[in-house]
């Protein structure tokens, strides 16, 4: 089982797992990897209850720890994750050992970010614009979550279809695109996940403005939907990140400088406007 992957009401993962184990099926001989306490998996208190069963072992070589999803780079799911842990220098370490196979670029130019994917990609190599659920305020970018995209479309139909990902018109969320894939990727992120120092600040669109997500686990999902869009390029991908705008309310600037800062601070090549 992966981690990190929960993005519907109503998952739990893998601890859940581990908890219907422990009060449902004590008879059960139970096989575990202890890399289940990092944060992705959130399972480190269901591991600690079945820590005193004599019918449970912990195997290190039960954690498969090589992503195969990047013939290019198996560490990028790795990268991701320093990456939402805040884990600047691991990031940036990471970054360093990915980089010279799996292109990551950053950029606050919705165009310039479609141009890149289209000089990156080589002949059928497929690409398209992915967003997060809760990324309301991208419509004055063209990218409106709200209009519903039919997977089979948008991962199946050719170059020419208007419906295709290839267009780069319509955005995949994090639902349409979860367990699928594409070669090139550009990550379209907006205010929802926004970085501080001390924690990710998570916020979701009602009415005409951003309110705060105080619940754990609309938190949990919100972060997970942005692991699940950053992982699903085989090949690399560009991150968009907004400037902003003073004279809207909904977009201030500093609603997207601090994560851009941050994912620049990381190493990302920063593109600029054409």
């Amino acid at each position: 089982m992966g981690g990190g992957q929960e993005i519907n009401r109503g998952e739990a993962g893998i601890s859940a797992w581990l908890e219907a184990i422990r009060t449902s099926l004590p008879e059960w001989h139970v096989y575990v990897s202890p890399d289940l306490t990092e944060s992705e998996y959130a399972a480190g208190h269901a591991l600690e209850t079945l820590s005193g069963r004599a019918n449970a072992v912990t195997d290190s070589s039960l954690h498969l720890a090589v992503s195969m999803r990047s013939f290019r780079a198996e560490k990028v799911s790795a990268f991701v994750k320093a990456v939402l842990d805040r884990e600047r220098d691991k990031a940036r370490e990471l970054f360093a050992q990915v980089s010279p196979r799996y292109a990551i670029a950053l950029t606050r130019d919705l165009n310039r970010a479609k141009q890149w994917i289209r000089d990156h990609a080589r002949g059928s190599e497929r690409f398209g614009l992915v967003a997060s659920s809760e990324a309301q305020r991208l419509k004055p970018h063209a990218i409106d979550i709200r209009v519903e995209v039919n997977p089979i479309h948008w991962f199946l139909n050719g170059a020419e279809d208007t419906r295709s990902s290839f267009y780069m018109e319509d955005a995949a969320t994090e639902f349409q695109v979860q367990g699928l894939e594409l070669d090139w990727a550009c990550v379209t992120w907006d205010a929802d996940l926004r970085f501080d120092e001390s924690d990710w600040k998570y916020h979701a669109f009602k009415g005409s403005k951003w309110e705060t997500i105080h619940k754990t686990d609309r938190r949990q999902y919100l972060r997970n939907a942005y692991r699940v869009l950053l992982t699903r390029a085989r090949q690399g991908m560009v991150i968009f990140l907004p400037a902003g705008d003073e004279s809207d309310p909904t977009r201030t600037p500093a609603y997207y400088d601090a994560t851009f800062e941050y994912l620049a601070s990381i190493g990302l090549p920063v593109l600029e406007s054409a």
